[in-house]
C-alpha cells in the first residue's frame, strides 16, 4: 500500500496552468490528484511516463477501472465523455488494438498525408486573405486569431481528408467547443456526444454506399491485419480523430506564436533562417503541449514503479498523465525547462503525442499543417503582436486541453 498524500485538485477552469504544473512537478514523478472529485494519479516524470506508456499492464479499459465497475463512478461525471467512448484503436489494447491500428495505418499513409499539403495551403490562403480584409477594413483592431485561423484550418483539413464536406464544418466546430468546455451542462454534453456519434456512424453508411478518395472510405475498404472494421468502429475512429487532431493542432499554432511573439529574438532567428520552423514546432510541443493531462489507463494488476521508489499502482487505479508537466520535467530538460527556447538542442525528445503503442497516428498530419501555417502568417502579417500583455491570456475551461480562451492579436502597424 502507498500512503495517501493530499490529492492536489487540478482545476477544471485552468486559471493558474504554470502554477499548477509546477505543483505536480514538486510532487514527484507520481502524484495524486483530484478530477473534478475523483481521484486519481498522475505521471509527472518524463522517464517514468515512456516506462508506463509501454506497460501493457496500464490498459484503455475502462471496465478495468474500480470506482467505475463499483458505480462510485457514473455517466453523471463530467469528464466520462473523455474515457466512456464508441470503439476505436483509442480505446482498446492488445491484438485488438494492433488490429484496428494495422488499419488505420494503412488509411492514413505518409502519401495520403503529403497530399494534404495543397489543402493545408488552400485553406491557409483563404484564411489569411479573409483576415487581411478585416484589416484593411478596420486598421489596427485587434483580432481574435483562434476562430479566424487557428481553430478553423485543422477542423478544414481534418474534414477534407475525412470525406466531410465543407458545409460541415461550422457545426463541428460548434459541437466540439461545447464537447470539451466544462461550461457545458452535463446533459447537454451527453447530447452532444450522441449528435457527433451520429453524424459519423451517417458519414460511415454513405462512404459505404458510394465510396470516394477519402480516410473514410479507405478505412472502410481496409481488408488486411484481420477482420474488417466494423460501422461502429469505423465511426469511432473517425469521431476519435476528428476531436484530437484539430484541438491538438489549435493549441500548436496558438503556444508557437504566444512563444515566438514574447520572443522577439527567438522570431528573428526564425525569420533569418538560423533556426528552423520544425525547431519551433518541437519546442512548441514540448514547452506548452496541445494536452496537459490525457485522461486515463487503468492498472490490471499491481504495477511496482521502480524509478519512485517502488511506488505501487494498485490494480484497478486510474493513471493520467500529465504531459505539460512532462514536457517541463528538470531532470530531463534541464533546470530551463520552464522556458521557451527554439535553440533546445533535446526538444524532440517530448512527449507531446504520446508514446508507445498507443502513440497520436496523426502527429505527422499536425506537424505538417503547422509548419505550412506558421511561416504564411507570419510572412502576410510581419508586425504582428499580442493585443495584450502574454500574462492576461487565459485558457479555455478544459481541463484535458491546452488551449486559450482567446488569442487577441494587432496584425498591422
Amino acid at each position: 500500500m502507498n500512503a495517501s498524500p493530499t490529492p492536489l485538485t487540478i482545476d477544471p477552469l485552468v486559471q493558474d496552468l504554470d502554477g499548477e504544473t509546477a505543483r505536480l512537478r514538486a510532487a514527484g514523478p507520481i502524484a495524486r490528484i483530484d478530477l473534478l472529485g475523483v481521484p486519481a494519479w498522475t505521471v509527472t516524470s518524463h522517464t517514468v511516463a515512456r516506462r508506463l506508456l509501454t506497460d501493457s499492464r496500464l490498459v484503455k479499459d475502462i471496465n478495468q477501472w474500480g470506482l467505475f465497475t463499483s458505480g462510485a463512478v457514473t455517466h453523471a461525471w463530467p469528464l466520462i465523455g473523455m474515457i466512456d467512448v464508441p470503439p476505436s484503436m483509442f480505446t482498446v489494447d492488445g491484438a485488438e488494438h494492433r488490429r484496428l491500428r494495422t488499419k488505420i495505418a494503412q488509411a492514413l499513409t505518409a502519401r495520403r498525408v503529403e497530399e494534404l499539403r495543397p489543402v493545408i495551403e488552400r485553406f491557409t490562403a483563404r484564411l489569411l486573405d479573409e483576415m487581411a480584409e478585416q484589416e484593411q477594413k478596420a486598421p489596427g483592431t485587434p483580432v481574435d486569431l483562434k476562430p479566424v485561423f487557428a481553430a478553423p484550418l485543422p477542423m478544414a483539413v481534418v474534414c477534407s481528408l475525412m470525406g466531410v464536406p465543407e458545409s460541415e464544418i461550422p457545426r463541428q466546430m460548434r459541437l466540439w467547443k461545447a464537447f470539451f468546455s466544462l461550461l457545458t451542462p452535463q446533459d447537454e454534453r451527453l447530447a452532444v456526444m450522441a449528435e457527433i456519434h451520429g453524424i459519423f456512424l451517417e458519414t460511415v453508411r454513405e462512404k459505404t454506399a458510394a465510396p470516394g478518395d477519402d480516410l473514410t472510405s479507405a478505412l472502410i475498404l481496409a481488408d488486411q491485419g484481420g477482420a474488417p472494421m466494423s460501422e461502429q468502429e469505423v465511426a469511432g475512429s473517425l469521431q476519435a480523430m476528428i476531436g484530437a487532431g484539430h484541438e491538438t493542432t489549435i493549441s500548436l499554432i496558438h503556444s508557437a506564436v504566444r512563444g515566438l511573439l514574447t520572443h522577439p529574438e527567438q522570431l528573428a532567428m526564425v525569420l533569418d533562417g538560423r533556426v528552423t520552423w520544425g525547431a519551433v514546432i518541437e519546442e512548441a510541443l514540448r514547452w506548452d503541449p496541445p494536452v496537459s493531462h490525457l485522461l486515463m489507463r487503468f492498472a490490471t494488476e499491481d504495477i511496482v514503479v521502480a524509478e519512485a521508489d517502488g511506488f505501487v499502482i494498485e490494480k484497478g487505479e486510474g493513471v493520467v498523465m500529465s504531459y505539460r508537466a512532462i514536457g517541463r520535467d528538470l531532470d530531463t530538460f534541464g533546470a530551463d525547462a520552464d522556458t521557451f527556447d527554439i535553440t533546445r538542442a533535446d526538444a524532440g525528445r517530448h512527449l507531446a503525442f504520446g508514446h508507445g503503442p498507443h502513440i497520436c497516428p496523426g502527429a505527422a498530419l499536425s506537424r505538417l499543417e503547422a509548419a505550412i501555417a506558421l511561416p504564411a502568417l507570419f510572412a502576410r502579417f510581419p508586425r504582428m503582436r499580442l493585443a495584450v500583455p502574454s500574462e492576461e491570456l487565459r485558457k479555455s475551461p478544459v481541463l484535458t486541453q491546452n488551449d486559450l480562451e482567446a488569442l487577441p492579436m494587432v496584425l498591422g502597424a
